[in-house]
């Protein structure tokens, strides 16, 4: 049901009661008006009756039938004369007044008063007098009749008006549902006019601005939807370079192993052999052999000591375990008076060898900027695995780190890290210590099931 439809009913109902009640308050009126009327002419015809129809009664029936042929009808009252066998030998003609006219039986019995009757008994008979309120209600019902006409005119009328009217009003409601109609299939350019009256402008200004901030939302959200995209792209493209960074820098790696550290190796032994053979011969040529000896070992511990930063290959041949008690023992080499301490438990793990790999660079870079930019003197690094994932925690006793220091300009390899474990759908937090000055790093990583070719963790 329509709002213009519901207004109309309720004005409509809300009128009917009043004329409803204005015409109950008319027929209490109109009954009191019959009463007051049947009364007052019953009264008269049995004042009149009463003095004379005694007189006549004592001259006998023909007398008193006489009398009433010459009296006719007395107001509106109903007169019968009877015998003393109760036959009728007169009864009073039909009122004259608007003859062949009578009001609705149902308005006469609401309207009429109980019919009083006066008995006269004499000698040979019997005179009954009877009110008759038919022609006062047939007065009231004509003024029934135009009154109702009137309200029911009326009532047509005040509904017509107040159904033009809302229609009118809600016109413009109209024009927004028909805005929300096509909002709805996907038209968010619509815009309302300026609609006339109060409430539709209202409306209407309200339904723009929501407009307005529904398509400024879209539009961040598909910029949002963009830039997700984008930055899923970049890294998956991260994710794909670093991949294929770690397989060249670890072939580099072997090449400098295999290679490399074999051609050195006969450079050295190839050296030793000459200056062992000029010896005694040639005093400068064996110096000269001893120098290029010399310059081969430091070559051959330098190249040694670029191999597990450019690739740890005891990670790849001994696993996770291994390839940090390798690390920890590098720094303690290189870093005296540094306490470096591990707990490492991976008996039950089952890693990937991408995961191996990031944790693996996770504590090196840890380690490194511990050493370099904290000046730790104590660190301790812990990996454990759980059911669901894997956790590193890095604690030092460095100078600690200022609140949003990690991510500024500069800290490329916290950076990197960073992207390289939400990368796995991990989770990386770096802060300063709240008992003791120091930082703490901590990386957690999903257990994803481990690679066919990746060595098992836990081993030694």
């Amino acid at each position: 049901m329509s709002l213009r439809l519901k207004i109309n009913l309720v004005v409509g109902v809300l009128t009917l009661l009043f004329v409803l009640v204005i015409m109950g308050l008319q027929l209490g009126s109109m009954k009191a008006s019959v009463h007051e009327e049947v009364v007052a002419a019953n009264r008269v015809a049995t004042q009149l009756l009463q003095r004379t129809a005694w007189r006549y009664a004592g001259q006998g029936t023909p007398a008193m039938l006489n009398f009433l042929q010459g009296v006719g009808r007395v107001r509106s009252n109903d007169i019968t004369l009877l015998d003393l066998q109760g036959q009728v030998l007169y009864r009073s003609p039909p009122a004259t007044y608007k003859a062949g006219h009578d009001a609705p039986a149902w308005f006469l019995a609401l309207v009429s008063p109980p019919t009083p009757v006066l008995t006269v008994d004499y000698a040979d008979g019997r005179l009954e007098v009877r009110a008759n309120a038919s022609r006062a209600a047939l007065d009231e019902w004509e003024h029934f009749a135009t009154l109702a006409g009137a309200a029911l005119s009326m009532l047509l009328l005040v509904n017509a008006i107040v159904f033009w009217w809302v229609g009118r009003t809600v016109r413009p409601f109209a024009v927004i549902v028909a805005a929300l109609d096509e909002l709805k299939t996907g038209r968010f350019d619509v815009v309302l006019p300026a609609l006339p009256g109060r409430e539709a402008a209202a409306m209407g200004g309200a339904f723009n601005r929501m407009v307005d901030a529904l398509q400024q939302n879209l539009e961040i959200e598909r910029r949002a939807v963009r830039v997700e995209r984008e930055l899923s792209d970049n890294r998956e493209l991260t994710r794909w370079t670093q991949q294929h960074i770690e397989q060249e820098r670890r072939l580099i790696a072997r090449e400098l192993h295999d290679e490399l550290g074999q051609s050195v190796t006969a450079m050295r032994s190839m050296a030793l052999s000459i200056a062992q053979r000029v010896k005694a011969l040639d005093p400068e040529s064996e110096h000269a052999a001893q120098l290029i000896a010399e310059e081969s070992s430091r070559l051959y511990d330098a190249m040694h000591g670029m191999i597990p930063r450019l690739a740890p290959l005891v990670l790849d041949s001994l696993g996770l375990h291994d390839a940090l008690n390798d690390l920890a023992e590098r720094f303690r080499s290189s870093h005296n008076g540094v306490k470096l301490l591990l707990d490492i438990d991976l008996s039950h793990a089952a890693l990937s060898a991408e995961a191996a790999l990031t944790l693996y660079r996770a504590a090196q870079e840890g380690v490194t900027n511990a050493l370099r930019h904290g000046n730790a003197s104590e660190i301790e690094l812990r990996v454990h695995a759980h059911a669901t994932q894997t956790e590193l925690c890095l604690v030092d006793n460095g100078s600690g780190l200022a609140e949003g220091a990690q991510w500024r300009p500069g800290h490329h390899g916290l950076r990197w890290l960073r992207e390289r474990v939400e990368g796995m759908n991990g989770k990386l937090e770096i802060r300063s210590s709240t008992d003791t000055p120091g930082t703490v790093l901590t990386i957690a990583l999903p257990v994803t099931p481990p690679d066919a070719h990746a060595p098992a963790e836990g081993s030694s």
